[in-house]
């Protein structure tokens, strides 16, 4: 059987929505019945040997083998007629599609769309309406998506399929009793969209230690990500004079592991002050980060906002916050109570089991299996 994947983000985008494609690809990949393609637009002119050096860049930057997957150029995402999309796609048994809002008719013999952002864009044209009625499964990353996607689209969501984080590995290598007084943050530096307001967090830990001096006497804020904004940058680094906080901006995969296995506390702040029914798309949609540093035993405090509250869980929701004063309460509380801390750390690690490989694995599987 012949399966293709797409996305119109790749090859240019490396983020969670690629990395859930590409993991979703090497899965299917592991059945020998099944022969996986990763469509990439012939608008980006790739000839096959700059295609298989895209397949490596993807396979160094997610540390992910990609070996049984084949990457190859289609008409989809280009100029080409709607009819010649179709015709490629025909070919395929299967067909998994990443979308960036836009549709397109799938002749593939079953067809799982698959939406990342929660998009409040309606759906209800005609040609809207018979495109959808290609797509025979339909999922979202989270439940939060999830929530905003049915109604706007006017459809039925049939899995929030969320993303497969390898969290085993990470709670094996965690020692709790080597945690440091370190407050972690991990995310790229850009002020738009679902930006991680790292602005916001170097405030509030400005606060937390002129209030709390000795309280946090050797915390300090760590932010791990790279750089799409340079201004925006500077400003969160002006913020940050005088203060114990530190950046790291060309941490590898491995370096990262070090800094979640030695931190304590998780903080996030995506979607601060965004009402996340009028603006969906500016929360965090999913939270892999979260659950990555969960897995790693911090505490998570986290804002209550969009896909973090399914992260969280019943436990850890009641330290999440919305407003500065609650994050800086109870992230203090946290600070001067290492038992309690170290509770909340091993729950952490428990609840991040909920997003180990094979829930993701077992979800997949009924998606493709199932009629």
């Amino acid at each position: 059987m012949k399966v293709f994947l797409y996305s119109p983000y790749i090859p240019k985008h490396f983020g969670g929505g690629e990395k859930y494609l590409l993991d979703v690809a090497r899965v299917l990949a592991q059945s020998k019945s099944l022969e996986v393609t990763v469509a990439v637009s012939q608008s980006n002119q790739l000839s096959q040997k700059q295609l298989n050096n895209v397949k490596k860049q993807y396979a160094n930057f997610f540390n992910i083998n990609l070996n049984n997957l084949v990457f190859v150029s289609s008409p989809l995402g280009s100029s080409a007629s709607s009819l010649k999309k179709a015709l490629w796609t025909k070919k395929f048994d299967i067909g998994f599609y990443l979308t960036d809002g836009s549709l397109f008719f799938s002749l593939a013999k079953k067809n799982i769309l698959h939406i990342q952002v929660p998009l409040k864009e309606i759906k209800h044209s005609w040609l809207d309406r018979l495109k959808l009625k290609s797509w025979h499964k339909i999922t979202t990353n989270s439940y939060f998506t999830k929530s905003i996607v049915e109604p706007n689209w006017k459809i039925k969501v049939d899995e929030a399929h969320q993303p497969m984080i390898d969290v085993k590995p990470l709670i094996a290598q965690t020692d709790l009793s080597k945690k440091e007084k370190i407050i972690l943050n991990v995310g790229r530096f850009f002020p738009q969209l679902h930006s991680k307001r790292q602005d916001i967090m170097a405030t509030i830990f400005a606060r937390l230690i002129n209030q709390y001096k000795k309280e946090m006497k050797d915390w300090k804020l760590v932010f791990v990500g790279g750089v799409e904004d340079q201004q925006y940058l500077d400003a969160v680094k002006k913020l940050a004079v005088g203060l114990p906080i530190e950046f790291v901006h060309d941490a590898n995969n491995l370096q990262l592991q070090e800094w979640y296995k030695k931190s304590s506390i998780y903080w996030h702040a995506t979607g601060y002050r965004i009402d996340p029914e009028q603006e969906p798309h500016k929360v965090e949609h999913f939270g892999i980060s979260t659950v990555e540093a969960m897995a790693s035993g911090c505490v998570p405090v986290v804002i209550a906002k969009g896909g973090q509250r399914e992260v969280l869980g019943d436990e850890l929701l009641k330290w999440s916050w919305l407003t500065q004063r609650e994050c800086i309460k109870k992230t203090k509380q946290l600070a001067v109570n290492k038992k309690l801390r170290q509770e909340l750390q091993i729950i952490a690690q428990r609840r991040s089991l909920a997003f180990a490989p094979e829930i993701f694995v077992n979800k997949l599987s009924n998606l493709i299996n199932n009629p």
